[in-house]
């Protein structure tokens, strides 16, 4: 998968280290947890307004080196993991970058007012029907 044409993966630095996920004995041999980190801030692909954008939106998985971190653990190989790593890194990315809609402000309709009245009306006639039982 590939933002706005643009592929990151050179960008990339993989490495890799041994699972808690699914693999009985094999999670004890073998290193099958992935973890990806992208630069943001010396990436040569996403202009300065994205950098920002990125940046702000995904704060809290940036570290203090500028590194977005992701860890994929969930499978059993690490060329699965890998994938799915980079998978949820595009992911994240197009999200970032998507431009929240404007809420276009509404105001209730007619139907609406005169149903909240009536509500408010059947309201106040069961207390008031409550003080002449007294």
């Amino acid at each position: 998968m590939i933002v706005d044409n643009r592929d990151f993966s050179a960008e990339f630095q993989f490495s890799a280290s041994r699972s808690s996920g699914p693999g009985g004995q094999n999670v004890n041999k073998v290193s099958t947890k992935m973890e990806l980190r992208f630069h943001v801030a010396a990436s040569a692909l996403l202009t300065e307004d994205e950098k920002l954008l990125v940046a702000e939106k995904l704060a809290s998985r940036i570290n203090a080196a500028g590194e977005l971190v992701l860890v994929s653990q969930t499978e059993r190989s690490q060329l699965q993991n890998k994938e799915k790593v980079t998978e949820k890194f595009y992911l994240l990315l197009t999200r970032a970058l998507t431009p929240r809609k404007e809420r276009k402000p509404t105001k209730p309709s007619r139907a609406s007012k005169e149903e909240r009245l009536e509500a408010k009306r059947q309201l106040s006639e069961k207390k008031e029907r409550r003080s002449f039982n007294l």
